[in-house]
C-alpha cells in the first residue's frame, strides 16, 4: 500500500505538471520548462544556500537536542559503514525533487506568482504540499497491530503543515531570483536526502519535538528573510527620495 501511496505521491505532481504545461501553454511552454530546468549558471552562492540550509539546520537542531536527549543525535553519527544510508538518501532525494518539482516549480508556481507575491504563492503551494504528503503520513502512522498511532501521525502534520510551508516560501523567493527549475529540485533535493541526519528516535515526542524546532527554526529564516527585504526596499526607497531632493 504505501510503495505504491510513494509512487502516486511521486508520479502525480511530475505527470499532472507535464500534461498541463502542454494544454495551457502547448510547444512554448514545454520550451519555456526546458529553458528553466537547463538555467543552471545562477551563482555558486545559490547554489550553496539551496544545498546546505537544511542539512545545516538539521544538524544544529539534532545536535543542539542531544545534549538532552541522546536519542536526538543523528542516525548517521554512530554508523560504522555510512554508504548505504548515504546512497539512500541522495537516491531518495534525487528522485523526490525531480519529480515532485516538475509540478510544483515547473507549473504551479509561475502561475500562481502572476496573481500573488512570493509570500502568498508559498503559503498556497506549500499547504497543499503539506497535504499531498498527508496521506502517506497517515499510512505509515499504523502500529503493528494496525491501529493509529496518535504521537508519530501528530509529528506528520508538524512536518507537513508547519515545516512545508516554510520551506516552501524559501524555495519560491529562491526560484524568483533565479528562474532555475534546477536549483529548485536541487533545495528539494537536499530536503529530501537530509532525512539521513533525522534522530535515530523519531518516534514519539522525541521525534516530534525535534519537527517542532526544525520547523520554528525555518519560519525564524522565513521572518527574517522578510524583515530584511523590507529594509531593502525601505532603505531604497529613500535613496530615490534623497535623489529627488537634491535634484
Amino acid at each position: 500500500m504505501i510503495p505504491v501511496m510513494i509512487v502516486a505521491m511521486l508520479g502525480g505532481p511530475s505527470v499532472a505538471g507535464i500534461v498541463m504545461t502542454g494544454v495551457v501553454d502547448g510547444r512554448a511552454g514545454y520550451r519555456d520548462l526546458v529553458s528553466r530546468l537547463l538555467q543552471w549558471r545562477v551563482g555558486i552562492g545559490w547554489y550553496a544556500s539551496t544545498l546546505l540550509l537544511a542539512p545545516l539546520l538539521m544538524t544544529a537542531t539534532g545536535l543542539v537536542l542531544s545534549l538532552l536527549h541522546h536519542e536526538s543525535l543523528p542516525h548517521v553519527v554512530p554508523l560504522i559503514d555510512k554508504a548505504p544510508i548515504l546512497r539512500m538518501g541522495l537516491t531518495a532525494g534525487l528522485a523526490v525533487g525531480f519529480c515532485e518539482e516538475l509540478g510544483w516549480t515547473g507549473f504551479v508556481i509561475p502561475r500562481l506568482r502572476l496573481r500573488f507575491s512570493a509570500l502568498t504563492t508559498g503559503l498556497i503551494v506549500g499547504c497543499l504540499w503539506g497535504v499531498w504528503h498527508l496521506l502517506v503520513n497517515l499510512c505509515s502512522s499504523g502500529t503493528p497491530a494496525g491501529a493509529l498511532s496518535w504521537p508519530i501521525f501528530l509529528g506528520g502534520i508538524i512536518f507537513s503543515m508547519l515545516l512545508l510551508p516554510a520551506f516552501r516560501i524559501l524555495m519560491v523567493w529562491v526560484n524568483d531570483r533565479t528562474s532555475s527549475l534546477l536549483v529548485a529540485m536541487l533545495m528539494h533535493f537536499s530536503l529530501t536526502a537530509s532525512d539521513m541526519i533525522l534522530p535515530k528516535a523519531m518516534t514519539g515526542m522525541t521525534g516530534n519535538t525535534w519537527t517542532l524546532i526544525l520547523s520554528a527554526a525555518l519560519w525564524i529564516v522565513v521572518v527574517a528573510a522578510i524583515v530584511a527585504r523590507r529594509r531593502q526596499m525601505s532603505f531604497e526607497g529613500g535613496r530615490g527620495n534623497l535623489g529627488g531632493t537634491r535634484r
